[in-house]
């Protein structure tokens, strides 16, 4: 090989390799301002070190071949606190457990730009707020489970268009309107939408507004 060619190798390597520890250090930012914002009395977040090269040696994290984060996996860690807009940065996130918290606040709109998630596990929480419409851009989510919180306001229509759904669980919040029955909707049983005391349906569809009891 002429030494041109193999220099232009070396510098392409090298780009690469700057690329992905770039990629890594912005993943590693994200999720540490997620442990800013998060009390953890166990110290279950002990190993995230934002020093390191990238996030792939802390506990509770799952990286690709590429280094890139493609699980977070804090389920039933005593966590409280909220959650951050930051989480939209882990492009390759698949699985985002954090079940069984004593997490607070909103779900940020933010997650739904993980376009590669699969499991959104927020159930056993006191998170409020909306149901972010914004979770209908997640075409690849199989699990939605949110059950057991403080969520308020309408099922987003925008989840219709998410094929991949297979469990939707909404019971134990205060949500309003009627439930969705076209879609992912068709399969999922009524017992995952109980005990919220404003929801109405199933919807029928063209004779009742999907927003009642929201106002």
């Amino acid at each position: 090989m002429a030494w041109g060619s193999l220099g232009a190798l070396v510098l392409i390597l090298s780009a690469a390799a700057f690329t992905s520890t770039v990629t890594a250090n912005s993943e590693g930012d994200a999720l540490y301002a997620l442990r800013r914002s998060l009390n953890d009395p166990d110290n279950v977040l002990q190993s995230w070190d934002p020093n390191l090269v990238n996030p792939c040696t802390w506990f509770h994290i799952t990286c690709d071949q590429d280094n890139r984060v493609t699980r977070l996996d804090l389920g039933n860690s005593k966590l409280s606190g909220h959650l951050v807009p930051e989480l939209g940065k882990l492009e390759r996130l698949q699985y985002l457990e954090l079940y069984k918290n004593s997490i607070q606040g909103p779900i940020p709109a933010e997650i739904g730009n993980l376009k590669s998630l699969i499991s959104l596990d927020l159930y056993n929480n006191n998170i409020t707020g909306n149901i972010p419409p914004a979770l209908g851009n997640l075409k690849s989510l199989v699990f939605l489970r949110l059950n057991d919180n403080n969520l308020t306001g309408r099922i987003p229509r925008e989840l219709i268009g998410v094929s991949s759904l297979k469990v939707v669980d909404v019971s134990n919040n205060n949500l309003c309107g009627t439930i969705p029955t076209t879609g992912p909707f068709e399969h999922i049983p009524l017992s995952n939408f109980e005990n919220n005391p404003r929801l109405e349906g199933p919807e029928l569809l063209g004779l009742v507004s999907y927003d009642t009891n929201c106002s």
